[in-house]
């Protein structure tokens, strides 16, 4: 028999061991691990490799610990305890014991961007408090960044010279149809559009940039409605006044009565993240600015925005 090499056994496999262990179940476990299922069955499959034995039994009835399972189970608890043991003494001599991050947002981000953000944040750093203030326009954003009532903002427009800013993800506008009109295609031509109302955001930000963008078209176009709210728009697309123009953020969730459909030329918004660049930020601000720079890194290689 071939003795175990431990230098194999990876952190990862032992979150998993004991999350099965937990839930009894591969579903249950990949959920509260924000992972696939598939993920799951090759960590456990490739850890009793390693081992060479079972930990589970599956069945109908979900996972089951073996024997030998529940006894390696326990001291894969102790070694995830130790391990967030030395996280929280390395983020205490960091300075990451407490404080607040504050940020500033707009709604359609605060709503689908931030809680995930939040959330994640906080598991790793349970002591820091974070804020948020939800506004609708970008220079209301800059202004409570410039006043230090904020330290860290998400924007969709260029920000002025005397911030930072990088970009975290990428928002494709879509047209919102009533599916009653059983349209066949995913995206409309500029004939197609021309036929109905458009109702738009009344959001200064928004409505210029629609309507800058409306001008590329050959075909007269009818701005019938301007909606400060989302929730509003959708409400009156439901009802059959028009085409509802808005980012895919800010539609979520889109009701079962709406089609979602493309624009005839494909426009995004860039959402991003934006800090004064001369500001002294605390280490909490500096680790909540590496959770940004990884969910960007992730949505860059993802692209959710185009495929939800």
């Amino acid at each position: 028999m071939n003795a175990i090499d431990p230098h194999k056994l990876k952190i990862s496999q032992l979150r998993i061991l004991v999350a099965v262990a937990d839930y009894r179940n591969f579903s249950e476990a990949a959920l509260h691990l924000n992972i696939s299922q598939s993920a799951i069955s090759h960590a456990i499959a490739t850890l009793e490799t390693e081992l060479g034995v079972i930990l589970f039994y599956r069945g109908r009835n979900g996972a089951n610990p073996t024997s030998v399972g529940e006894q390696l189970i326990a001291p894969a608890r102790e070694i995830l305890q130790l391990l967030q043991k030395m996280i929280v003494e390395a983020n205490r001599a960091k300075g990451l014991e407490g404080g607040i991050v504050r940020l500033v947002s707009f709604r359609s981000a605060a709503t689908h961007i931030l809680p995930v953000l939040i959330a994640q944040f906080c598991r790793r750093f349970p002591l820091i408090k974070v804020n948020v203030i939800e506004v609708d326009e970008q220079n209301e954003i800059e202004s409570i960044l410039r006043s230090s009532k904020a330290d860290i903002g998400l924007v969709h427009l260029p920000c002025s010279q005397e911030f930072e800013s990088w970009e975290i993800y990428r928002d494709e506008y879509v047209v919102l149809l009533p599916r009653s009109l059983k349209l066949n295609q995913t995206q409309l031509t500029w004939k197609q559009l021309a036929k109905y109302p458009l109702i738009l955001s009344a959001i200064e930000s928004c409505s210029l940039r629609i309507r800058k963008y409306l001008q590329h078209s050959e075909e007269s176009m009818n701005i019938a409605y301007e909606m400060k709210r989302d929730s509003t728009i959708i409400s009156m697309a439901i009802e059959g006044l028009g085409a509802a123009i808005l980012p895919r953020l800010a539609a979520k969730p889109v009701p079962e009565q709406l089609g979602v459909y493309s624009l005839p030329v494909p426009l995004e918004r860039i959402i991003k993240a934006a800090v004064l660049k001369d500001a002294l930020h605390t280490p909490a601000v500096f680790a909540f600015l590496d959770t940004l720079k990884d969910y960007s890194a992730i949505a860059k290689s993802r692209f959710p925005n185009i495929n939800n």
